[in-house]
């Protein structure tokens, strides 16, 4: 990180007149949750997040998510937004509240097995079909929860989704909307047995966008590192 706290702050401010902005021009009445990607921070970086008003992080990697936990635990919630291999489940359960990045059964089976408690996690669904993203088709959506629907102990809070990294923010529009779309249907089928409400969906190059469609979660990074 080669950013000043007093920059970090600057720039924290400005997204978040951002988001409210765009929260407005949505016409949603709740505010999304603004989600730092801390992959940019270091250990002792992460303080420099603490001092700028950053409460909710998330992480892509199991090992650099337990060190940073263990760190700052009582700082953060921090939340798992990597791609997660089953063999890390045990690792990064203890370290978090929600885990936005399910797209098997196979790592249901053993989110179920691990856990002590309730998990929170977030289907991954590959709205733009590429075949270099994680995520499950939107089609295969209601059949996944369904099949997952066994698993007791893992609940479904809602769906996410990486749009596209494309120069016109504005084009990506049409994922967000359809991932919004996907998750009402699915609320409804699953009335009782997920309370589907989160979108985690937006990051620094199409937030607004994603806000406009109703994200409840965007997440940050690049947008806060500015020297400008």
């Amino acid at each position: 990180m080669n950013i000043g706290s007093e920059q970090l702050r600057a720039n924290l401010e400005e997204v978040e007149e951002r988001l409210e902005q765009a929260r407005v021009r949505g016409g949603w009445t709740g505010s999304p949750r603004l989600l730092v990607a801390s992959k940019y921070f270091s250990v002792e970086e992460m303080a420099a997040l603490h001092g700028a008003g950053i409460r909710l992080v998330g992480e892509n990697r199991a090992d650099e998510l337990e060190q940073k936990w263990r760190r700052w635990s009582e700082v953060f919630e921090f939340h798992f937004i990597g791609h997660l291999q089953s063999r890390k489940v045990r690792q990064v359960l203890p370290c978090v509240s929600l885990i936005h990045s399910v797209d098997s059964i196979s790592l249901v089976e053993e989110l179920e097995k691990r856990a002590e408690t309730e998990v929170r996690v977030l289907l991954e669904v590959n709205v733009s079909g590429e075949e270099s993203k994680y995520g499950i088709l939107p089609a295969a959506a209601e059949t996944f929860l369904e099949r997952a629907a066994a698993y007791r102990r893992v609940r479904f809070r809602g769906l996410m989704t990486m749009a596209p990294l494309v120069p016109d923010a504005e084009s990506t529009r049409t994922f967000f909307r359809e991932l919004r779309e996907l998750r009402d249907r699915l609320a409804t089928s699953f009335t009782g047995r997920y309370e589907l409400t989160e979108l985690s969906m937006g990051m620094s190059n199409d937030y607004e966008v994603a806000v406009e469609e109703g994200a409840t979660i965007v997440r940050i990074g690049s947008a806060l590192l500015s020297d400008a």
